[in-house]
């Protein structure tokens, strides 16, 4: 590959005008070239060196030199995990149905990995951004999936590179697909030095300063992997960054170019440098990548088909219900339609400063297909378990938190780019109601409420948020507001059942719950609170089977196996009990399991004495009912007859406390022992 584009260099400084059409052959009789996908998280087209950003970019504008270069690739929607999905299925998100971080790809979307796996590609990726973990499905088709983020939100382009550099040093000979994502440029923007004292008073473009050095690293290493098999490099942004433009700071709430146009350049063996200007969808990623792949796709971007591209901010309509905004592009026009609409030429006003609504008639073929964007539903359906606690304080430190209640359409609905004042407060409300910091949620809230006293997510946080700081009162009034609101809602009643059972009224927490497991099964954590009430009102087989739900819903955590446990002990079911609790030691492994001592009882109840010696021995002495480990260890040295036997019954009695004493001084399996 690096001759190749050294070649095309050294003909257009002679000729101005040396542009190969056709691919190289090199030795490989494999047809299949190296792919090698990067994608520019934040991003914004115009922070690009070719565009004169402000920012030097001396590796990604190396590849737009050399490369085709897309200078009106807009994504499919302002956020990370939507607009990836998008390019790996090559579907817009009305499509594949990820409208927002933090939700699940179904299984039944095709990859563009998997298609390339099935053509003998080898896969790999190194994710830098939690928001693409593997739990939110993009993994599938990849042999090789590095999201190893640790206890972070993210990590910088140098720990990402060094990771794809040592993968590349190993990888196999066969073609490569090979996907890279880096995260620097998003907030918070904590730009390394040389790179922060170079751009003091712009951290955001020192952070993409900092990652196209890493990226060029990347880039060498991968044009150096072999000389006999061609290759093409892609990057592309998911989105941009709003920087203060149309009232919007970051991203996710409005559909402008600031945040929509990202940066899109294809370079490699195969493909004519030069400058595609009109508008171009990401998702065309997808049939690009399979087209480089030897598979015969009409809508590759090395095409040049013209389409009317769309694209989508649900944001604001899925948390707060807000209009639905969709936009759709064609030639220098842009349509925005959320509530109002907005056409500009963005030939004569690329900034969007001047609304030609009523001054210029679109034409059909970009209006029909606005008009025929499906939306998405305002329920509650979610395709995967809840993310965790600590994972939903991750991302919350990323400014993506995520309402996963219903929101109603409210027929008055604001227009997002009307209410931009607020865009901060409820990032940061939201942010901080997830981290436990109440007292600052409540304040936040409250004034958000006051703007948009129908925004249903605002009102239930609100009430929930004065229920943990002990203001009943308030918290009823809020609920009953968003009753009022919301008629019907499942959530609102979940909510007011988790309060009514935290102040001590757990009959009508209860009535309330019931309706909603049985319109919502899988509901998590009511089904938990309704199985915490039902052992209060001594209903121990009714919990049980709440708990056995759980359980089966939640599988990979070991919580609601460990509780279930405790309720088949107490309910004498030794065998019920040891499945539960063997299933949660094998989830946690022996140093995290904390239940060694009821699983040994349960054996011992059950006649395993081999079993419950095993288990009762990795009790630890810290354990606060360690007595009782002892007196139970002593009936199973003396069942198994072990040699020891006297001596652990004295040890036993030695460390007793008032209960275990009493318990070994009437045991008859110890009548013959002199343990006194």
């Amino acid at each position: 590959m690096r001759d190749h584009l050294l070649f095309v260099l050294v003909l257009a400084a002679l000729a101005g005008c040396g542009q190969p059409t056709a691919r190289t052959t090199k030795g490989s009789t494999d047809p299949r070239p190296d792919l090698l996908l990067i994608t520019l998280d934040t991003t914004r087209a115009d922070a690009m060196g070719w565009e004169d950003g402000g920012v030097e970019t001396p590796a990604l504008e190396a590849l737009a030199a050399h490369g085709r270069v897309f200078s009106r690739a807009l994504t499919t929607a302002p956020m990370t995990l939507p607009a990836h999905t998008s390019m790996l299925t090559g579907l817009y998100p009305a499509d594949h149905g990820i409208h927002e971080n933090s939700r699940y790809l179904g299984a039944d979307q095709e990859l563009v990995t998997e298609r390339l796996a099935a053509r003998g590609y080898q896969t790999a990726a190194f994710i830098s951004g939690l928001p693409l973990s593997r739990q939110f499905g993009l993994a599938r088709g990849f042999a090789h999936y590095d999201d190893e983020l640790g206890t972070a939100a993210e990590r910088d382009a140098a720990a990402t590179t060094d990771r794809a550099l040592a993968y590349l040093a190993d990888a196999p000979p066969e073609a490569l697909f090979l996907w890279v994502h880096y995260f620097d440029p998003h907030e918070p923007y904590e730009p390394p030095e040389p790179y922060r004292s170079r751009y003091p008073d712009e951290p955001y473009r020192a952070e993409i300063a900092f990652m196209d050095h890493h990226l060029g690293r990347l880039v060498r290493a991968f044009e150096s992997r072999g000389e006999q098999r061609e290759a093409v490099v892609l990057v592309a942004g998911d989105h941009g960054e709003g920087l203060g433009e149309h009232g919007e700071r970051l991203h996710g709430n409005l559909l402008y170019q600031s945040v929509m146009r990202v940066p899109l350049v294809i370079a490699g063996d195969g493909v004519t440098p030069g400058r595609t200007d009109r508008p171009v969808s990401v998702r065309r990623i997808f049939d690009t990548l399979l087209a480089l792949a030897g598979e015969e796709r009409e809508q590759s971007l090395l095409a040049e088909v013209e389409e009317t591209v769309l694209a989508e901010a649900m944001k604001p309509f899925l948390q707060y219900g807000w209009q639905p905004q969709v936009t759709a592009a064609r030639g220098d026009l842009k349509v925005i339609r959320s509530g109002a609409v907005e056409i500009f030429d963005l030939a004569a006003d690329p900034n969007e400063t001047e609304n030609l609504e009523g001054r210029v008639r679109p034409p059909r073929e970009l209006l029909q297909p606005l008009l025929d964007y499906p939306l998405p539903g305002t329920g509650a359906a979610v395709d995967g378990p809840e993310p965790s606690q600590e994972d939903l304080e991750r991302l919350a430190g990323l400014g993506y938190v995520t309402w996963r209640g219903e929101t109603p359409r409210r027929d008055d609905a604001p227009d997002p780019k009307d209410m931009t004042d607020l865009f901060a407060d409820l990032d940061r409300g939201s942010a901080v109601f997830v981290r436990g910091d109440y007292e600052q949620a409540r304040e936040i809230f409250d004034r958000v409420l006051a703007r948009d006293p129908e925004n249903l997510m605002v009102c239930v946080r609100l009430a929930v948020a004065n229920s943990l700081l002990g203001n009943g009162g308030r918290a009823l009034e809020l609920f009953d507001r968003a009753r009022e609101i919301a008629p019907g809602s499942t959530d609102v009643r979940h909510y007011l059942a988790l309060h009514l059972l935290r102040v001590g009224r757990g009959d009508e927490a209860a009535a309330l719950l019931e309706t909603v497991v049985a319109e919502q099964p899988r509901r998590l954590p009511a089904l938990e609170a309704l199985a915490r009430i039902r052992q209060t009102q001594d209903r121990p087989h009714e919990a049980a089977k709440l708990l056995e739900r759980v359980a089966v819903i939640d599988t990979d955590n070991p919580t609601p196996l460990l509780r279930l446990g405790e309720a088949r002990m107490a309910l004498a079911d030794s065998k019920g009990a040891i499945r539960a609790f063997e299933k949660a030691r094998g989830l946690q492994g022996d140093g995290e399991f904390s239940h060694d001592l009821e699983l040994g009882v349960c054996y011992l109840a059950d006649r395993q004495p081999v079993k419950a010696r095993d288990a009762l021995d990795r009790v630890p002495r810290s354990h606060p009912a360690y007595p009782m480990a002892l007196f139970k260890r002593a009936q199973v040295s003396v069942l198994l007859s072990e040699p020891d036997r006297e001596e652990r019954v004295r040890l036993a009695y030695r460390l007793a406390n008032d209960v275990t004493r009493s318990l070994i001084e009437s045991e008859a399996l110890f009548r013959d022992v002199a343990f006194r």
